[in-house]
């Protein structure tokens, strides 16, 4: 059980993640293609044998993909109207080896033998750092020793004197169309609302979190990363 002064989840989810009719169109709009992170993972030794936790699972685009190849994938998600859209892919499809969880960072309660993988996309920043903090902690409680994290979100790369001019690039590649991709205005909001950090910062709270940064992939834009980390 948390404890009391853990926050409501759902106050981070983001409001858009709540909206049923925002998350029907999730999918389109996020063009999210798993396949090179399952060949990352797999790579690593993910196998017919793996349990692999996807924190932040949304509508279940890459646990569901993952779940052929796994022997137990447990999908975590806090947005009850992403969970129903989970729920019925999940039932589309036929998968019967993966766990949908109604919980976030900070209050899923893993059961059964610790996890071999987790993953996790696009989520994290939705946490300040004191909580960022406190989830990877947990994420490093529910893997074995050695097990894998590979972690993808919005993390900022480039220095704070170079903020302004940074983002003003990425604003500039916003799509035209909200159908068609995230607009300038969802990504200043992202910018002014949510909480994404720095990698340095980032890259210690991992390694006091019990990890080893053993491998990261910054893209071009200063704006995203990739992280793949060991529980030592």
């Amino acid at each position: 059980m948390k404890p009391a002064w853990f926050p409501d989840e759902l106050i981070h989810a983001g409001e858009e993640h709540l909206d049923a009719h925002y998350v029907a169109g999730y999918e389109r709009k996020a063009g999210v293609d798993p396949e090179p992170d399952l060949q990352a993972l797999r790579a690593l030794g993910l196998e017919r044998s793996s349990t692999l936790i996807d924190f932040g699972a949304g509508t279940g685009t890459f646990a569901l993909a993952a779940a052929p190849l796994c022997g137990r994938v447990v999908a975590v998600e806090v947005s009850p109207a992403m969970l129903a859209v989970l729920h019925a892919n999940a039932g589309r499809q036929g998968v019967t080896n993966i766990e949908i969880a109604h919980a976030g960072f900070l209050s899923y309660e893993h059961h059964g033998a610790a996890a071999d993988f987790v993953y996790s996309r696009h989520a994290l920043h939705h946490l300040p750092d004191f909580w960022k903090a406190l989830a990877l902690r947990r994420i490093a409680a529910v893997l074995r020793p050695g097990g894998v994290l590979r972690l993808r979100d919005l993390i900022y790369s480039f220095d704070p004197k170079d903020a302004e001019r940074t983002l003003e690039a990425w604003f500039a590649g916003a799509s035209a169309q909200a159908h068609d991709g995230w607009t300038r205005e969802e990504l200043e909001t992202h910018v002014r609302t949510e909480h994404s950090t720095f990698t340095w910062i980032l890259e210690s709270m991992l390694e006091r979190s019990g990890f080893a940064i053993r491998q990261v992939e910054h893209h071009e834009s200063g704006i995203y990363a990739t992280y793949t980390c060991t529980k030592r």
